[in-house]
C-alpha cells in the first residue's frame, strides 16, 4: 500500500518507495518478534498462567479502571496480582479444596476479575450466577452444583436471593461472603477475606505460587449454568484448555494492541465477556469496568475506548436515540440526517461487496460525514476502531448503517458450549450479515439437516450431571466428536458462515410451509421506530408479529402528527400509529416469500424484560412464553373462522 501510493505520487520514487515499504515490513516483523519474546515462546495452558505471565509483563502498568465516588480508580499489574492472591490464600484458609465449587452472583466489576482469578487459584471451579437470575434458578444452580462457597456483591442482592438460601438446611447452605460490608452478623466480607490472605501470605510466601501450579489443562475451571429458552438451566462444564486456547485463537485475529482500552459492561457471568477479559488480559489491553448499562453513554464518554464488545441490542438503542435526537430537529437538519443515512448505507453495501464507489458519491459521504457522522463518533468517544457483536443476530441494515458512520460493527458468533467463539469477522475481511470466519482451531460444517455442527478444542466436555442431554449434543461421527449446535446456517465459498435461524424455532404453517423468524425479525428490527419484535405463526395460516416500539422515537413521531393519547397504550392501539408500522413491515419485508410474509401486526405496550420473565438473561427472548403471555393478542389476530379454516 505505502509502495503505491508513493508510486502514484512520483512514478520516479518506486525504489524509494519500496525501500520504506522493505524497512516497515522488517519493523512490523521486528515488533511481533519482541512482542512474542516479551509473551514468551511457549503459550499457556491454563487460566492461571495465563493471569501470571500476563501480570508479570504488566506490573507497573494499569491493566484496570474502574469508576466510583465520581472518580476513576487504576489498578495496577501489582496490584491486582497481590489482591487476587490475598483472596485466593484467604478461600484456602476457609478450606476450599480442588474440584470443589464456588458461586459467584454479582454484577461486573473489578471485583468480579479478582474472585475468579483466585477460584482458579485453588483448582477451584468457578459458578457465576447472573444477577438478574430469578430466585427459583439460584437454588437450582447451587443445589446442583453443590457450591461450597457464594460470593454476592451487595446486601441488596442477599435480601433478593435470600428465600433460595432459606431453602438449604443451615449445615447445607454455602459460606456466604459479601463485595461489600455485611448488615448481617457472621458474614464475611472481601476485604476481611483479602486480610486473611494477607496474613498467610506473610507466613507462606510460596504458597500461592504452589496452589496456582497444582491445575492441569484438562481440569474443569467453570460450570455456567445456560438459562435457555425452555427447560431447566444446564450446567456447561469447561476446562482451563477450552477456555485457554479460545482466548488464545480468538486473540490472534482481533488484531488488539497493547495500547487499545475497553470498556466492559456485558455481564460477567456470560461467557462472552468473561473469555473476551481473559483475551484482553494476555494482549495486553487496558479494562474499563462501565458501572452500570445505563450509564454506558456517560462512561464511554470518559473512557474514550478503542475496542468494545456489545449485543446488538446496543446498537439498536444507540440508533433509536439518534433518531429520536433527528425527529425533534428542524426540517432541513431532518433533510441533511436522513441523506447522511442513505449515502453512509450505499458506502458501506459497495465496500462490503468489494466494489468500487462512484466519485461523487464519495465526496457527499465525506461531506456527510463531517456534518453528521463526526458527531456520532464523538459520543463514543472517538476513538473506536471497531465494536464487537455479539450473543443475537446483528441487522444487517443497521451494520450497513454504523459502518457508513465509521463505526464498523464486527459481527461474531458462539456458544456458552463452545467457550464460547466459534466465529466472527475480522477488522479487514467483514462480511455484513455474515458471522464471519471461523477462529484457527475451531471447524464448522452444515449437517444434512441444515444444522451448524462444531468441532474444536474449544467444545465442552458435557453438562454437569445429565449424561442424556450430553448425549444428545455431543455426536460421534468417523471424523471424531461433533457439537451440534441447534443452529440453521450455510457456509459460503469464502468460509463465511450465516445463520438462518434456531432449529426448534422454525415456524411450521397450517398450510404445512416452514418459516425461520430470526430473518424475518431482523428485518423488521432494522425499522428505527422498533425496539424488539417476535414473529409468532406456528400451526397458523400465515405469519404475524408482536412489536415492542421504541417509545421515545414513537412519541415524538406522533406529537410530529399531532396524535394526542394520555398513556402507552392509547398510542400503541392508535390507527394511524399501526398503519404506519403495517406500512414499515411492508417496506422491509417486500422480499420475502409470499408465504412469509407478515399478514397482520400487534403492539405491546410494554418492553419484554428478564424479569418479566420473557426474555433469559442473555436477553434471549423466550418465545413460548412470551405466546402465552399474549394469547389473547395472538388469537385476536387471527379470527376464529380462519382459525378453523387452518
Amino acid at each position: 500500500m505505502i509502495t503505491c501510493a508513493l508510486a502514484k505520487r512520483d512514478p520516479n520514487n518506486i525504489v524509494h518507495a519500496l525501500a520504506l515499504t522493505y524497512a516497515f515490513s522488517i519493523e512490523v516483523f521486528n515488533s511481533k518478534i519482541r512482542r512474542e519474546i516479551e509473551m514468551g515462546s511457549d503459550e499457556p495452558r491454563t487460566l492461571n498462567e495465563l493471569f501470571n505471565r500476563s501480570i508479570q509483563r504488566r506490573d507497573t502498568e494499569i491493566v484496570m479502571s474502574f469508576r466510583r465516588d465520581k472518580k476513576w480508580h487504576d489498578i495496577t499489574g501489582r496490584e491486582l496480582n497481590e489482591r487476587v492472591r490475598n483472596v485466593a490464600l484467604g478461600l484456602s484458609q476457609l478450606g476450599l479444596r480442588a474440584g470443589e465449587r464456588v458461586a459467584l452472583l454479582a454484577e461486573s466489576s473489578p471485583e468480579w476479575s479478582i474472585t475468579d482469578f483466585a477460584i482458579l487459584a485453588n483448582a477451584a471451579i468457578n459458578v457465576p450466577i447472573y444477577p438478574t437470575q430469578s430466585v427459583d434458578q439460584v437454588e437450582f444452580i447451587l443445589r446442583n452444583s453443590e457450591a461450597r462457597i457464594l460470593f454476592i456483591s451487595t446486601n441488596k442482592q442477599l435480601r433478593r436471593i435470600w428465600p433460595a438460601l432459606d431453602s438449604f438446611k443451615s449445615r447445607e447452605r454455602p459460606r456466604l461472603i459479601l463485595f461489600e460490608e455485611p448488615k448481617d452478623d457472621g458474614l464475611m466480607s472481601l476485604a476481611l477475606l483479602e486480610n486473611q490472605g494477607a496474613e498467610v501470605f506473610d507466613r507462606q510466601p510460596q504458597l500461592f505460587e504452589q496452589m496456582t501450579a497444582q491445575s492441569k489443562l484438562d481440569d474443569l475451571a467453570t460450570i455456567i449454568y445456560t438459562s435457555g429458552t425452555t427447560g431447566e438451566p444446564k450446567g456447561v462444564m469447561l476446562t482451563h484448555h477450552n477456555l485457554v486456547s479460545n482466548a488464545l485463537r480468538s486473540g490472534e485475529v482481533f488484531d488488539l494492541h497493547d495500547n487499545d482500552v475497553a470498556l466492559s459492561f456485558l455481564p460477567l457471568s456470560h461467557v462472552f465477556e468473561r473469555t473476551v477479559l481473559y483475551i484482553y488480559m494476555w494482549f495486553g489491553v487496558k479494562i474499563c469496568f462501565a458501572r452500570a448499562v445505563e450509564t454506558v453513554a456517560e462512561d464511554i464518554k470518559e473512557v474514550r475506548p478503542t475496542v468494545v464488545t456489545a449485543v446488538p441490542r446496543l446498537f439498536e438503542r444507540i440508533y433509536a436515540t439518534i433518531n429520536k435526537r433527528a425527529a425533534e430537529a428542524s426540517p432541513f437538519k431532518q433533510k441533511i440526517f436522513h441523506r447522511a443515512i442513505e449515502a453512509g448505507r450505499e458506502v458501506a453495501v459497495l465496500r462490503d461487496k468489494g466494489r468500487r464507489v462512484p466519485i461523487g458519491l464519495a465526496l457527499e459521504h465525506k461531506l456527510m460525514d463531517r456534518l453528521v457522522f463526526t458527531k456520532w463518533r464523538e459520543a463514543v468517544g472517538g476513538r473506536i476502531r471497531f465494536f464487537v457483536a455479539g450473543g443475537a443476530a446483528l441487522p444487517p441494515e443497521l451494520g450497513y448503517i454504523f459502518l457508513g458512520a465509521g463505526l464498523p460493527i464486527l459481527q461474531g458468533y458462539g456458544l456458552t458450549e463452545t467457550s464460547p467463539v466459534v466465529s466472527f469477522n475480522r477488522p479487514e475481511a467483514n462480511r455484513i450479515g455474515s458471522i464471519g470466519q471461523t477462529i484457527p482451531g475451531v471447524k464448522v460444517r452444515v449437517a444434512e439437516d441444515g444444522e451448524l455442527l462444531v468441532q474444536g478444542d474449544n467444545v465442552m466436555q458435557g453438562y454437569y450431571q445429565m449424561p442424556e442431554e450430553t448425549e444428545r449434543v455431543l455426536q460421534r461421527y468417523d471424523d471424531g466428536v461433533w457439537f451440534h449446535t441447534g443452529d440453521i446456517g450455510a457456509i459460503d465459498e469464502d468460509g463465511y458462515i450465516r445463520i438462518t435461524d434456531r432449529k426448534k424455532d422454525l415456524i411450521k404453517t397450517s398450510l404445512g410451509k416452514y418459516i425461520a423468524p430470526q430473518l424475518i425479525e431482523n428485518m423488521i428490527r432494522s425499522i428505527p421506530m422498533v425496539e424488539q419484535v417476535v414473529v409468532i405463526g406456528n400451526s397458523r395460516k400465515f405469519p404475524s408479529a408482536l412489536i415492542v416500539p421504541a417509545f421515545d422515537a414513537l412519541r415524538a413521531y406522533a406529537k410530529s402528527l399531532n396524535i394526542e393519547t394520555k398513556n402507552s397504550s392509547e398510542l400503541v392501539h392508535h390507527a394511524r400509529v399501526i398503519e404506519y408500522f403495517k406500512k414499515k413491515v411492508d417496506e422491509v419485508t417486500r422480499g420475502l416469500a409470499p408465504h412469509e410474509k407478515i399478514k397482520r401486526i400487534a403492539l405491546l405496550d410494554q418492553e419484554f424484560s428478564v424479569e418479566s420473565g420473557e426474555l433469559t438473561p442473555t436477553l434471549k427472548v423466550r418465545r413460548k412464553f412470551v405466546e402465552e403471555k399474549h394469547r389473547d393478542v395472538i388469537d385476536a389476530l387471527y379470527p376464529k373462522f380462519e382459525a378453523e379454516l387452518s
